[in-house]
């Protein structure tokens, strides 16, 4: 099995925090991003895109591990 390297594993990491963020929302109506940087400042729209784009790599990166 090949070895995560620091872009996995920051994918990783900014996916689960939107995961978290998104249960937050779901359960409690509360945008723990929004709370911290402000409700879609610069630095909150950065985090969101982030977010996504890390998403749309980890979904590659396990496509591509599920056909080793």
């Amino acid at each position: 099995m090949k070895k995560l390297n620091a872009l996995d594993w920051i994918a990783m990491v900014l996916v689960v925090v939107g995961g978290l963020n998104w249960g937050l929302v779901g359960l409690f109506n509360f945008d723990l991003v929004a709370t911290l940087f402000g409700d879609m400042s610069a630095f909150s729209r950065v985090v969101y895109s982030l977010v996504g784009l890390s998403a749309v790599y980890v979904a590659l990166m396990s496509m591509k591990f599920g056909k080793k």
